[in-house]
């Protein structure tokens, strides 16, 4: 089976009561690109990718679309395998996995319905049909994030992700004792500050609060910032946008750097080196999040289904942006949060099926 056609559509997700607040960005509508593969067989397959805008990584919408259009002539006519694609798009072009992922998860989703098969079981085989979720604040007043993280317990969030950054590092710990004190242990904490903090930020949350229980998510910008941390706190740090490759990754892991990942599928490049990435963890017993940084159903159902294969007690959520827009891709089997939890599609390939007319023409096509 080989790509005889690739179509990149672009399509328009504005924010559900916007803006989604960050400590480097405030977000309210954001493009995700679609891609859809037409084999020689006649089946499609389909992927996304869609930045958190232009300042969350190194990834914009602009550079997806450039980077498909760059690879897509050369790849009309490549076998449909995950790794002889990404051997081939590597060839093509250095560097811009989070547009490489839209590539990868349309080619696992064409696989799995030539071969009948759910993404999960051609990732090594679902352990569980209900997948838990985990809630992601906004940056916000104490009060007011104390309110909604009540209110996310009471829906069934096993974890919640308290963001923040961007603002005096007094309010976030005055952010930090209040949803503690409202929630208790009724929730996993992760506090994330999107590269936000300096290094004296970060030891000063950890040091005012060492009673609280919770995970420190890439508080600081760069690498070099962990290290000069990493010894000094009293909370576990996981690693989160400075994850950028399996290199860095298993570099982290190698030396002890972190305790576990917030990880984006798209980031890494797919759900091929998601795999990857996912065993790495297991064999070192790091826990870690599976998700991605925004976008509709195709990206919610990859994500849906790698995390479906992940050890559970490993598992720290997955993240989708479902919550914050409107409508599906796929009315039917759009992929919803319920209780907290995802319910794991099952039909073939990604079990989504895009109602294509949602995204108007095409804004380039190859092959046919």
């Amino acid at each position: 089976m080989r790509i005889a056609e690739l179509h990149i559509y672009q399509h328009d997700l504005p924010v559900k009561n916007g803006p989604y607040t960050m400590a480097n960005a405030q977000v309210w509508s954001l493009t995700s690109t679609l891609v859809r593969l037409i084999s020689d067989t006649g089946l499609e397959g389909w992927g996304e990718t869609c930045p958190v805008g232009p300042t969350y990584a190194e990834a914009h919408a602009n550079g997806a679309c450039a980077a498909l259009m760059e690879m897509a002539p050369g790849l009309i006519g490549a076998e449909v395998t995950t790794l002889t694609l990404h051997r081939a798009m590597n060839g093509l072009l250095n560097g811009h996995n989070y547009a490489k992922a839209a590539i990868d998860i349309a080619a696992h989703d064409l696989i799995g319905k030539a071969t009948g098969l759910r993404v999960a079981d051609l990732l090594g085989g679902a352990i569980t049909a209900r997948v838990p979720s985990y809630y992601a604040t906004g940056v916000g007043e104490p009060d007011d994030i104390a309110r909604l993280a009540a209110d996310k317990v009471a829906e069934g969030y096993p974890r919640l992700q308290i963001k923040v950054g961007g603002r005096p590092v007094e309010v976030d710990i005055a952010v930090i004792r209040k949803v503690w004190e409202t929630i208790g242990t009724a929730a996993r904490l992760a506090v994330d500050g999107n590269r936000g903090w300096t290094t004296r930020d970060a030891l000063r949350v950890s040091r005012e609060c060492p009673d609280i229980p919770f995970i420190m998510e890439q508080p600081c910008n760069t690498l070099d910032d962990l290290r000069q941390i990493r010894g000094q706190v009293g909370h576990a740090i996981y690693m989160d946008e400075n994850a950028v490759d399996l290199s860095t990754v298993i570099n982290a892991v190698g030396t002890g750097l972190v305790d576990g990942f917030g990880m984006k599928v798209t980031r890494i490049g797919g759900l091929h080196p998601m795999a990857a990435f996912r065993d790495i963890c297991e064999s070192r017993n790091l826990p870690h999040t599976c998700d991605d940084s925004w976008g509709g159903d195709i990206i919610a159902a990859a994500c849906t289904h790698i995390g479906a294969t992940i050890n559970p007690r490993l598992l720290d959520g997955v993240w989708l942006a479902a919550p914050y827009i409107e409508g599906h891709y796929d009315p039917e089997n759009g992929i919803r949060i319920e209780g907290g939890h995802i319910n794991l599609p099952q039909g073939p390939g990604l079990g989504v099926v895009p109602d294509v007319s949602l995204f108007g023409d095409p804004v380039a096509a190859f092959g046919g």
